[in-house]
């Protein structure tokens, strides 16, 4: 596993790398989707990579969404021993007592460190689907992420105010250490509540490298603020590791100039191994300890190539 360690000048030496699988697709048939998931789960355990993690959408259809609770519960049987394991959820879409009962039991099937990546979320559609206004948001996050880390400690909870109400809830079972977590937010006021109420900070798929250098030094600032030491800091990439440059223009290169996700290009990382090596790099000089990779490839055989060649990412990134 590739160690990291923050400097006195808030950078740090070697940058994780994890996945962070996507789980949206449109096959024909529901099972293959499924199936790709566990592949790339597998073949990210087979790097030797130090995190995975699924995300949270609400309301998809026809669109498949595989969701993240019973996916992730599959995937841990693929790697058990995942250094560091957990779900994204959007907490305001989520009554607690569910989400903890959800949490407690994954953490259980894993003997590495389990994560709750959270957020506000965001479209209206995706809200009103759920029944949740989205003007509330705010307030269903902060009851949330509070019933839950409390039902996760062993506690008893009554809500008689806030968005949620409800009497005496208790789970079992209850995660095995602290529940860690991480809070993607990328507005200032968002960052500075993921100071205050988090373990770590989540920057977003779509920020540039510009934006992600000063994003990070708003998290650090506002955690000095408060008198708390940063904890996390971690961002999501979106991915192509080429067999050589050339293989990766013509994997990635396609998909990015056709407007993927919205991004724009500099968001995006691809190339050869030394090439986005040396981009991850570029993260870890701006404090990065973490980066949750997800791959811009469609095709099976593609990702499954990229997933492989992470490895000599990771060394490379540790020769650097």
């Amino acid at each position: 596993m590739v160690q990291t360690g923050r400097r006195a000048d808030g950078t740090v030496s070697v940058v994780r790398i994890g996945v962070s699988l996507r789980t949206a697709y449109a096959p024909d048939d529901p099972r293959e989707g499924a199936r790709w998931v566990v592949e790339r789960a597998a073949a990210a355990r087979d790097a030797e990579l130090d995190s995975l993690f699924v995300g949270d959408h609400h309301s998809t259809g026809p669109f498949a969404y595989y969701q993240n609770a019973p996916l992730m519960g599959r995937l841990l049987a693929e790697w058990p021993d995942a250094p560091v394991s957990g779900v994204l959820m959007l907490l305001p879409l989520w009554h607690p007592v569910l989400t903890a009962e959800q949490l407690g039991t994954l953490a259980s099937l894993t003997r590495g460190r389990f994560v709750l990546q959270c957020a506000l979320g965001g479209g209206d559609q995706q809200f009103a689907a759920m029944g949740v206004p989205i003007r509330e948001r705010v307030a269903h996050f902060e009851q949330a992420l509070d019933v839950i880390r409390r039902l996760l400690a062993g506690q008893e909870v009554t809500a008689a105010d806030g968005p949620r109400r409800f009497e005496a809830a208790r789970v079992a079972p209850v995660s095995p250490e602290r529940l860690e977590v991480w809070i993607g937010a990328s507005a200032p006021k968002a960052i500075e509540r993921a100071a205050r109420l988090g373990d770590g900070w989540l920057a977003n798929a779509d920020v540039i490298p510009e934006e992600a250098r000063e994003q990070a030094d708003r998290y650090r600032g506002a955690c000095a603020a408060i008198g708390r030491e940063p904890g996390v800091i971690a961002i999501r990439r979106d991915v192509h590791v080429g067999a050589d440059a050339e293989d990766a223009e013509r994997v990635a290169g396609p998909v990015v100039a056709a407007g993927y996700r919205g991004f724009r290009p500099e968001a995006c990382t691809y190339g050869s191994i030394e090439r986005v090596a040396e981009q991850l790099s570029a993260y870890a000089a701006m404090g990065y300890s973490d980066v949750c990779l997800r791959h811009l490839a469609d095709d099976q055989g593609d990702v499954l190539a990229s997933l492989e060649r992470l490895a000599s990412v990771r060394t490379a990134l540790a020769e650097l």
